[in-house]
């Protein structure tokens, strides 16, 4: 972990709403000046698509799970390699997967397939992840121990996969029983290599329906941020006004002492209220050791 060269890293499954929050950061560096080197999470991948489906095939001839959740999918050591780099020297490498024919159209290439890897600019505050990975711990990997501020994004699972049923389908092409065999190949890897991230995460934001969500895989619509409430939980809550969060932000309660809850539809003030003097004050304490 650096101060010098801080990373932040947002974490979250397939379909958890990690893009969304994305842009509220955008925002933040935008307003307050900051100059962000973004690493997608997504450019980590091992396997083009063509690659992924031969690999999963032969996973599932072999009787082992397989999936863009594990570490037979993904170049974990090199991204964790790519926040030490950035950590010690301010800089790093990384490249986009180009999920579908738009993206793929701007670069002259197929959809599924990898642009080649770039240096991130000079210059840089900070370096900002977003994708599945960035708070793994397992026997061969630390990237957790490399991030300054973890956020993770963890909607409820019924919500999460209402999320990336309507998604996939709408924005890439899937069918709805496509998604449901991805879901359920994911499931041994979501358990071993999701999860357990948001027990190393520094705040999570959990966006939670109060309409019935039973069955994600027959509903229309997603529930829209006025039928939610999010729940944000602090690791360590010491140093957090809350009678100042509770004041500016109507409606909102504590249900336990590292916990609030607000109203969905202000998800976004809650973000840039909690977020913003975080953000500044790991810039300012990197533009001091610069200086």
């Amino acid at each position: 972990m650096s101060r010098k060269h801080p990373v932040i890293a947002v974490t979250g499954s397939s379909g958890a709403g990690t893009s969304t929050v994305k842009r509220t950061f955008d925002n933040i560096f935008r307003r307050e000046g900051i100059r962000a080197a973004v690493i997608e999470g997504d450019a980590f991948h091992r396997h083009t698509r063509v690659e992924m489906k031969a690999e999963v095939e032969r996973a599932d001839r072999e009787g082992r799970p397989m999936s863009h959740f594990g570490p037979d999918a993904n170049e974990w050591a090199s991204l964790e390699a790519q926040f030490r780099t950035y950590g010690e020297a301010g800089r790093c490498r990384t490249r986009h997967y180009l999920h579908n024919a738009e993206e793929a159209a701007s670069w002259g290439q197929e959809p599924g397939t990898f642009t080649p890897w770039q240096d991130t600019p000079v210059d840089t505050d900070l370096l900002f992840y977003e994708g599945l990975h960035g708070c793994v711990r397992t026997t061969a990997v630390d990237i957790a121990r490399h991030v300054d501020l973890k956020i993770g994004v963890v909607p409820i699972i019924n919500l999460e996969w209402i999320q990336k049923i309507h998604r996939d389908t709408r924005d890439r092409g899937y069918s709805t029983e496509a998604v449901a065999d991805t879901i359920l190949r994911r499931m041994h890897d979501y358990v071993h290599y999701i999860c357990p991230q948001f027990a190393e995460t520094d705040i999570n934001f959990q966006r939670v329906p109060v309409v019935d969500t039973s069955n994600p895989f027959i509903a229309r619509d997603i529930p829209t941020a006025g039928e939610s409430m999010t729940v944000i939980r602090f690791r360590n809550p010491r140093g957090i006004d809350f009678p100042y969060l509770l004041s500016m932000i109507g409606d909102s309660f504590m249900s336990r002492a590292n916990t609030i809850v607000v109203p969905g539809g202000r998800m976004d003030l809650a973000m840039q209220l909690i977020l913003t003097p975080m953000i500044l004050r790991l810039v300012e304490i990197g533009r001091v050791q610069h200086a």
